[in-house]
């Protein structure tokens, strides 16, 4: 399900680039709508957000800024002339359709290296150096590709290793064997008509309880859900295809394309064919790469 999130929300093309800084230096990025992150290549630097100590981050280490909260990297301040190199990118999100995992994230998430640990995380890093220092036939396909796999393992790693944290949330439902498999029935086939009764039933319980458990959780009853995670899928297509608008209502779950269409505008506070148009046009993420100071 956590492919499915990333590829509902995420819009245009994700964006990176390696950034080698060396003795004193400053780079901030701006607040903006999307998910950024960086990766610590060689050598070391600080991060630092407003309001928050400063996170040192060494060679191996990723920081993940959820909802793209403003900040700065600089020089690590110890006076010695060190060589930093980056890997530093971005993901541009579909803000009127939010998932309610990205909510649960922390502003910041710092993933520190360690021996042995992490190899998927590692072998994306490596390969997108690779692409990134020398691109190969393909890099415009696979450096998207990358990237997307990168994001998934990052969040993979939070749901599973982070300390701490509260087990409530979009994230628990995940794991919660009741909700967790009616979120499974729903993000596997949303065509489907599902019912409260029959998503209940796969778990064995009544209609009532297993509601209650469900928007506990989820912070919204089941049927909600499916419609979001309906008109949600809906916003993708229209994004990223030309397909005409009864394939987009069908592939929803939709009877008609009126019933889609009076759902989306309900839902998008404007018609799919506005989204569409208002969309397509943003075919890559916007150049995140920062201003060095």
């Amino acid at each position: 399900m956590l492919s499915d999130v990333i590829g509902a929300v995420r819009t245009g093309r994700p964006f990176a680039n390696r950034e080698d800084r060396h003795g004193v230096w400053r780079t901030d990025f701006a607040a903006f709508s999307g998910i950024g992150f960086h990766l610590v290549l060689e050598g070391s630097c600080r991060m630092v957000t407003p309001g928050a100590a400063p996170i040192v981050l060494h060679a191996g280490d990723v920081v993940l800024t959820p909802r793209g909260t403003a900040h700065a990297l600089t020089d690590p301040g110890t006076g010695v002339d060190e060589t930093a190199q980056l890997l530093c990118g971005a993901y541009q999100l579909d803000r009127t359709r939010l998932h309610p995992l990205l909510g649960d994230l922390p502003e910041v998430f710092h993933l520190r290296a360690r021996a042995g640990g992490h190899p998927q995380v590692s072998a994306v890093v490596a390969l997108l150096g690779g692409e990134l220092t020398a691109p190969g036939l393909g890099a415009d396909a696979a450096i998207p590709g990358l990237l997307d796999l990168l994001l998934l393992f990052l969040l993979r790693e939070w749901l599973t290793e982070e300390p701490g944290r509260d087990a409530a949330g979009w994230c628990a439902a995940l794991t919660d064997p009741v909700v967790g498999e009616a979120l499974r029935c729903v993000h596997g086939d949303p065509v489907r008509q599902w019912t409260v009764e029959e998503l209940g039933a796969r778990a064995g319980l009544s209609r009532a309880a297993f509601s209650r458990r469900f928007a506990a959780l989820v912070g919204q009853p089941p049927m909600a859900y499916l419609t979001y995670w309906r008109l949600t899928i809906g916003a993708r297509l229209l994004r990223e295809t030309d397909l005409p608008l009864p394939a987009v209502a069908q592939r929803c779950g939709y009877s008609s394309p009126f019933a889609f269409a009076t759902a989306f505008k309900r839902e998008h506070g404007v018609a799919p064919g506005r989204y569409r148009a208002r969309h397509q046009a943003e075919d890559d993420v916007q150049d995140w790469s920062g201003s060095a100071g």
